[in-house]
């Protein structure tokens, strides 16, 4: 299998979305360990599999689409699902590993602390600045649907936080 990038484009689309595509796969398996595996299978995919992009959009979007789904499919692994759950730290989290002030760490805190769900749309609407409509095309679910984890996700935060 022979790639139609040369090395030096490879690292170029390697270092516009690498941090983009660990905070959204973050948000699924919460593990960095993890995290740096599935970045590892989309620029594989990237470099052997993608289609011609017509636009830069286009990539980004192909880029998160294959990240969420191995996310997903890293999720429902017989492995994850029958690992025990460790208490998260701050390094656990990857909190460190990101420009954050205090209060911006806890609401961050917050937010990994939901359900898979309404943690990724959260994710993507809040600090990624996707839409409704966008979110949906990305996680293969309808925008109500969308809408309404969104809702339900800043519910949750707010019962969360007043805590």
């Amino acid at each position: 299998m022979e790639s139609n990038l040369s090395a030096q484009e490879f690292l170029e689309i390697y270092q516009k979305y690498k941090n983009l595509l660990y905070r959204i796969a973050f948000t699924y398996v919460k593990n960095s360990e993890d995290v740096e595996d599935i970045l590892q299978e989309t620029f594989i995919r990237r470099l052997y599999k993608a289609p011609a992009f017509e636009q830069e959009e286009h990539e980004k979007r192909w880029l998160i689409k294959v990240t969420v789904n191995l996310c997903k499919n890293h999720v429902k692994s017989f492995w994850q699902q029958n690992k025990s759950n460790v208490e998260e730290s701050e390094e656990g989290l990857g909190i460190s590993h990101w420009d954050l002030d205090s209060e911006e760490k806890r609401v961050f805190s917050e937010v990994m602390a939901l359900p898979t769900k309404q943690r990724i749309v959260i994710y993507l609407h809040y600090y990624e600045g996707y839409s409704c409509k966008e979110i949906a095309d990305i996680t293969k679910s309808g925008e109500s649907a969308v809408k309404m984890q969104l809702k339900k996700g800043r519910e949750l935060l707010k019962k969360n936080m007043e805590d």
